[in-house]
């Protein structure tokens, strides 16, 4: 009696110390998801058979839930830390332990309900009024129900349609001990490499460029990367203490190697979208000889110096629209930069609004969350990890604060193109045509595409696509 008494709650107390160190963020892998869900209904059907009470249907997953909180206090990112109720915060609650509940505590509590009812039976001591017990098993059949939902739909993988003649293929890409996921498309196999580089740490952008740049897959073999915790990386991100710019520049420089070898290349062409010019820059100015090309569209120049800028022009316009409460917390905390993502959460989740231009024709993907939910490519499992993005960001942004290319790129030993929509936030247009009439490179450009803003190439993909058709056959005007 007393040893079962002790299984009930330490079988799911020990699980989820296992669970806080083997997934921290939740399983990212079709495997380990439906190792995950198999433990889970175990140690609850046990736990439940062991204290022969429904009661156990609370107990478990409140045990195992305070024992993965406890393992991940060493880990930083909005989806492990303490909630926030803000638009972010919910976000990154939903996607984090929202998604990982999903997948631990809904089959601990299944199994809980299975094991306790089955030993109550056996034991004699099952409610006997048939109203209890047919309400009992609808409620628990109804969760069995869901969590068989659950599990088909983690066990269904992506897919992307196949090109004949041509290639349509993942692949995976190991860096540092992590593996780091590819989508590889193009119509012709020896046409030029395009490797797509997305913006934030932990981001992916495969679902705009399957929705909004497929036509460049006639010009290009189009390799898209999820950088480090992106959903087809998920097993790449780092603990905050060692993860830096650096590691982000290495990672890139190993998928651009795998493609070199993969496809038989000696060059590829970079393309990199916001955050992701920075290592996209640092990499070609580091190793010119892996590079056909660069071409940066959302050009970083100085982090702390756009976002000072933006942050004034952001907090003008609170006070000019009477948005008393946003210029109150803005003008409270002062001018950037700062230490996470919740001070930039005014920056960011207001954006939109204070650089607002007429978007008619444009695309609606303005966040690029929105067309990655949109593919095949993408299993309903890595659609969950999509804002696995914002702890990336969290941790790799403020420590890139001192970059400067200003200073510490004045050169570049490979052809480069630059794209900007005519309504990017104007405090980085004025940090790239101070940049830009600077830089020293074999041949330069810079298109500026009317009607568009930060994700100009996603927003007029027609202009743009255009515009890389030229860089393809290097028939864009000679640099300055």
């Amino acid at each position: 009696m007393r040893m079962r008494l002790l299984l009930a709650p330490a079988l799911p107390a020990v699980w989820g110390v296992v669970a806080g160190w083997w997934t921290p963020r939740g399983p990212g892998t079709v495997g380990t998801t439906l190792a995950s869900i198999l433990v889970s209904l175990a140690v609850g059907l046990l736990a439940g058979w062991s204290s022969r009470s429904r009661w156990a249907m609370l107990a478990a997953p409140v045990l195992f839930a305070l024992a993965v909180e406890l393992v991940r206090l060493r880990l930083r990112g909005p989806t492990v830390d303490r909630p926030h109720l803000t638009g972010l915060g919910v976000a990154a609650l939903l996607a984090g332990r929202g998604v990982h509940g999903l997948f631990t505590v809904l089959p601990l509590l299944v199994g809980a309900a299975y094991g306790a009812g089955l030993a109550r039976r056996l034991d004699g001591t099952a409610p006997r009024r048939p109203l209890a017990r047919w309400s009992g098993r609808a409620g628990v059949g109804l969760l069995a129900a869901l969590l068989a939902l659950v599990t088909a739909g983690a066990a269904v993988p992506g897919r992307t349609d196949p090109i004949p003649g041509g290639i349509a293929r993942f692949d995976t890409v190991a860096s540092a001990g992590r593996d780091l996921g590819l989508l590889i498309r193009g119509t012709d196999r020896n046409a030029p490499v395009l490797l797509v580089v997305p913006g934030p740490p932990g981001g992916s952008e495969v679902g705009s460029v399957r929705r909004h740049l497929a036509a460049l897959e006639r010009q290009f073999v189009v390799a898209v990367w999820d950088r480090s915790g992106g959903p087809r990386s998920w097993s790449g991100f780092r603990s905050a203490a060692d993860w830096d710019l650096q590691d982000e520049v290495e990672d890139l420089l190993a998928v651009t190697r795998h493609l070199r070898q993969r496809l038989g290349r000696d060059r590829i062409h970079l393309l990199a979208h916001s955050g992701g010019t920075v290592p996209g820059l640092l990499a070609v100015q580091r190793h010119p000889e892996l590079f056909a090309g660069y071409i940066g569209v959302g050009q970083v120049v100085s982090l702390r110096e756009a976002d000072r800028s933006q942050y004034a022009d952001t907090l003008a316009w609170a006070r000019r629209t009477g948005r008393d409460d946003l210029a109150e917390r803005m003008a409270a905390q002062g001018p950037p930069p700062y230490r996470d993502i919740w001070a930039y959460e005014p920056l960011l989740t207001n954006e939109a609004g204070a650089f607002a231009f007429d978007r008619t024709g444009a695309s609606e993907d303005e966040t690029g969350a929105v067309g990655n939910l949109g593919v095949p490519e993408y299993s309903p499992l890595e659609k969950v990890h999509l804002f696995g993005f914002l702890d990336g960001w969290d941790v790799l942004y403020p420590r890139m604060q001192e970059v400067d290319f200003r200073r510490d790129v004045r050169e570049l030993r490979v052809p480069v193109w630059f794209v900007d929509g005519a309504h990017e936030v104007p405090g980085r247009l004025r940090l790239f045509d101070e940049w830009y009439a600077q830089l020293q490179a074999p041949r330069k450009d810079h298109l500026v595409i009317p009607g568009a803003g930060h994700r100009s190439l996603f927003e007029r993909p027609e202009a743009f696509v255009a515009y890389l058709g030229r860089v393809r056959t290097d028939a864009g005007p000679a640099g300055d």
